[in-house]
């Protein structure tokens, strides 16, 4: 059993990202579930994304994780990966974007969001564990392919290139073809071509 988590903010992609990994476990012939949590996303609010892929062939039966059984986390976001970290497994795999997106309650608060620091802490927490930490420049994919609305496949990529689940950038493509709009299937694609080459 394979079990993904990916957390971020309303509009960041999140949903679709699930359908695309989703879809990508599919084209392998694995059972999969997915359920998504999406609160106040509209707003700007957290959206979590549970994925879960019988990648030995299991039966599925449930779609939602339990804290401590993400074999890999994609947070879109700093603050959703320190709010997530409790669903990241003994020897998981977080992968973090480290561009920030500001809450309501920072302009509300007299203490600053600081990002780094966020992605500080993370890699310091995990530090010592039999978990992995990847911190994604995620500013520096954007500016290369000239979108951020590609932000959701320049992770996936990212967290698929890094070899940690059975799923590699060639299985994303097709899920790319199938899942997202005509229009932008080719950005999207340039997305996967820019993780590749960095």
């Amino acid at each position: 059993m394979l079990d993904v988590l990916l957390a971020g903010v309303g509009g960041q992609g999140t949903v679709l990202a699930a359908k695309v990994l989703a879809q990508t476990a599919q084209d392998k012939g694995w059972q999969v579930r997915t359920a998504e949590t999406i609160g106040m996303a509209q707003r700007g609010g957290n959206v979590t994304s549970h994925v879960r892929m019988g990648d030995g062939g299991e039966e599925v039966f449930a779609p939602l994780l339990a804290h401590g059984t993400a074999d890999l986390v994609i947070a879109f976001e700093p603050g959703e990966a320190a709010r997530v970290l409790p669903f990241l497994a003994p020897n998981g795999v977080l992968v973090t974007a480290t561009t920030p997106i500001q809450p309501v309650t920072a302009a509300l608060s007299s203490v600053p969001y600081r990002a780094d620091r966020v992605v500080q802490r993370l890699e310091t927490q995990l530090a010592g564990t039999e978990a992995s930490f990847v911190a994604v420049d995620d500013a520096a994919l954007v500016r290369t392919v000239g979108s951020r609305k590609v932000l959701n496949t320049l992770l996936l990529a990212r967290a698929l290139a890094a070899g940690h689940v059975p799923l590699d950038v060639d299985d994303l493509r097709h899920a790319i073809e199938v899942c997202v709009k005509p229009a932008f299937v080719q950005l999207n694609l340039a997305a996967i071509e820019a993780v590749v080459a960095s």
